[in-house]
């Protein structure tokens, strides 16, 4: 049986989160079998977060995307989508998945680059990815929780659907679709197994899905397979032929009706049938991501890597134990304590208790912004902060509901004045997050502690406390590697000329 896989929530996606990611990757030739394995590549993906200088100002024809107008308005978008993102990580929670995966051992590997991106309620990071022969480049929501690949769609006469005003794809056009008969065993016997279908009502009707996201949102369409081609570093180009895709010719939900840029999302969940899945499977048993800081330069990105990294490995990367859930795509970590300038809170044992049955644990989580604490162990932390803080004046703001809890006039600020937090893992290692990635900087003189709590849950290590690190996940020890990280992935060997982006 092979080793359970899934991909973090990179939310590198979590369907609608606090940041998005997009994704590009190139469909291509006809072809059969798996894809083509390129000895010493690198495919890249850019990760985009939603708030990324790439997609210039929130409100420019429209659009959601890009700068919003104020350091305020900015996380506030975080924290009212970190709000949907706690509860799709609840919901998915609940549904039990009796299933293990792992996976398959390969050598090649797969690089992603991803960009920060903006609104959506949810922050989301978001790629470009191209479909279709030839092909043609659609703008995804990145959802690390999703298991469905789905691209706006028309298939053939069916078009009662709600007419899509952004770039559509049409299958017809393209010589590698492939459409899957409601009546074949792949379709009644796999696919059903994890999507929620709708009823065959021919033999002649073709394999449909209808799929609702916690928020909301319902995507209604076919299932086919096609060939997605993506970049490799160096200028080579490697295939993955028969894709499940998502053809989706009716779309309901405020996400997609508002902003006419974004055009689908890749499924990066735990999921036989997901992208991440088959990316894994074919080109390394690790991926790795980097985030950098959401308000970072226009020339700086952030990367999704399946397989290893080129060059050394960092020097100070530190490994822990990665916990697979037989019940949800996300990945869980063996979290022992929390130290604050050296001191180990007093936390009750139980909170970080990763057994299945329990409400406790810990999941890092690049979908939520903000960093989810239960009662006992904010409270620690905040009993911890105390002394600090007293030296400034807090402020009171109106979140509407989650959001921090502590924020303060940050005249005379100096990180060095913040005490020093600290996550220790069971098996020694230790994430020791700089102060700028849990003081944030939230309006001018203002910044708030990037925490929030509620009354039951695991603690969800967000993706504001994973910036400035690389994050190395080894589904066949398996394993999470870390270590701060400017994210500058390059490769020494390729050309100046040469574009590494899939």
């Amino acid at each position: 049986m092979e080793r359970f896989i899934s991909l973090v929530l990179l939310s590198l996606f979590l369907f609608f989160n606090n940041d998005g990611f997009f994704l590009e990757v190139d469909a291509a030739k006809r072809g059969t079998g798996t894809a083509t394995r390129t000895p010493g590549g690198n495919l890249k993906f850019k990760l985009f977060h939603r708030h990324s200088p790439q997609f210039g100002k929130q409100g420019v024809n429209g659009t959601s995307l890009g700068l919003p107008r104020s350091k305020m308005e900015r996380f506030r978008q975080l924290v009212f989508g970190d709000k949907g993102r706690l509860h799709t990580i609840s919901k998915k929670l609940a549904a039990a998945d009796p299933e293990r995966r792992r996976a398959s051992e390969v050598k090649d590997f797969v690089e992603l680059p991803m960009r920060s991106a903006a609104d959506f309620h949810i922050p989301q990071y978001f790629v470009s990815f191209r479909v279709g022969s030839p092909s043609k480049k659609f703008l995804l929501i990145a959802d690390t929780a999703g298991i469905l690949t789905w691209i706006q769609c028309r298939y053939k006469e069916n078009t009662d659907s709600n007419v899509h005003e952004g770039r559509i794809f049409l299958p017809e056009k393209s010589r590698t679709f492939k459409p899957i008969p409601c009546s074949s065993e792949f379709c009644n016997k796999y696919i059903s197994y994890s999507y929620p279908m709708r009823p065959c009502n021919s033999p002649m009707a073709l394999c449909s899905y209808d799929y609702s996201y916690e928020d909301g949102t319902r995507t209604i369409g076919i299932f086919g397979n096609d060939t997605v081609k993506i970049g490799l570093s160096g200028g080579k180009k490697i295939e993955m032929t028969d894709v499940l895709i998502g053809c989706s010719e009716r779309t309901e939900g405020h996400r997609f009706e508002r902003e006419k840029n974004i055009n689908g999302v890749l499924g990066l969940g735990n999921n036989f049938h997901s992208f991440a899945y088959r990316g894994a499977k074919k080109f390394g048993n690790k991926f790795s991501y980097c985030l950098v800081d959401h308000t970072s330069p226009r020339n700086l990105v952030n990367y999704l890597v399946f397989g290893g990294i080129d060059g050394s490995p960092l020097p100070n990367m530190q490994y822990t134990q990665l916990v697979f859930s037989f019940h949800n795509p996300f990945y869980g970590l063996n979290v022992s304590g929390i130290s604050v300038n050296g001191t180990m809170l007093d936390i009750p044992s139980e909170i970080w208790d990763v057994n299945i049955n329990s409400d406790g644990g810990t999941i890092l989580d690049s979908g939520t912004s903000l960093t989810y604490m239960p009662k006992p162990v904010f409270d620690a932390v905040m009993e911890a902060f105390k002394a600090p803080l007293s030296k400034f004046k807090k402020v009171e703001i109106e979140w509407g509901g989650l959001g921090p809890e502590y924020c303060f006039n940050d005249t005379g600020f100096e990180e060095w004045l913040m005490p020093k937090l600290v996550i220790h893992f069971a098996d020694g290692a230790k994430l020791e997050p700089p102060v700028k990635s849990y003081v944030n900087e939230v309006d001018d003189n203002i910044r708030c502690l990037a925490f929030f709590t509620g009354d039951h849950g695991p603690m969800v290590i967000g993706n504001i406390m994973q910036q400035n690190h690389l994050w190395e996940f080894d589904l066949w020890e398996p394993r999470l590697g870390f270590a701060p990280s400017t994210c500058k992935l390059e490769n020494k060997k390729k050309s100046k000329k040469t574009n590494t982006e899939a």
